[in-house]
């Protein structure tokens, strides 16, 4: 596996995000050079990414989905090349907290605690509760406070489609939020947005383990104004469980 296919390609730092830096670092189409499959936000906050098939999809305010411009800014992401290197199948899977220990007991035996991961389960989803939210021009105001004024949140039932899954180590606590974290898309791409909490009734995950990783920081001058140790990893919690 060359090293291209092996990495995890990072747009800006959780810490930087949750900061309430949203100004764009890249595009959408530079990002999707790096990566078929992944997840992010846009400049300003506006909307949920979801990356799949190596196209760009942004969740809305409402839960509806449209698929942005390739010039379209972006300020925090991760994406990388899915493979079907390892495959298996899922069933009756009551909540997020289960989903996320099923696939810790993968990756545990795949021996990959340490590693990054990209996962994608397509399937069938009795209840899937999501957010996403509008644009907020800002600079400095945490992500927390951005959020407590423009998320809505909306439950999609009996809904076919694909979880779109990051997996970060612990130890990368602050590049990324540690352990899961999940986007979905609805099959017609119609609805999707970041999920806190579901219930899978059948499907089928594709995982692939990522050795290398490639961060690329913001280059202006605004992004030094930054003290990215002061995040509060209990806002980034909060945040993470769609609170």
């Amino acid at each position: 596996m060359s090293k291209a296919s092996d990495t995890m390609y990072q747009v800006s730092t959780l810490q930087a995000l949750s900061l309430g830096y949203t100004r764009p670092v890249t595009t959408v189409g530079e990002l999707l050079e790096h990566g078929d499959t992944g997840l992010g936000t846009f400049e300003d906050v506006n909307g949920e990414m979801i990356v799949a098939d190596g196209r760009c999809f942004r969740a809305m305010s409402d839960g509806t989905v449209i698929e942005p411009a390739l010039d379209e800014g972006v300020p925090f992401s991760s994406v990388a090349y899915l493979d079907d290197g390892n495959s298996f199948e899922l069933a009756g899977i009551e909540g997020i907290d289960a989903l996320k220990s099923v696939l810790n007991v993968r990756v545990e035996e795949w021996f990959g605690l340490n590693s990054m991961h990209i996962a994608r389960i397509d399937g069938s989803f009795g209840k899937v509760f999501a957010r996403s939210e509008s644009p907020t021009r800002s600079q400095h105001v945490s992500l927390k406070d951005i959020l407590s004024t423009t998320q809505q949140e909306f439950r999609f039932d009996d809904a076919r489609g694909s979880l779109i899954c990051v997996y970060y180590p612990a130890y990368m606590d602050g590049i990324n939020a540690p352990g899961w974290h999940f986007h979905f898309l609805s099959e017609n791409r119609s609805c999707g947005g970041h999920v806190f909490e579901l219930a899978l009734d059948r499907g089928r995950a594709r995982l692939t383990k990522l050795s290398h990783l490639e961060i690329q920081l913001p280059t202006e001058p605004a992004f030094d104004t930054y003290t990215l140790e002061n995040a509060s990893q209990a806002e980034i919690k909060q945040v993470e469980q769609g609170q």
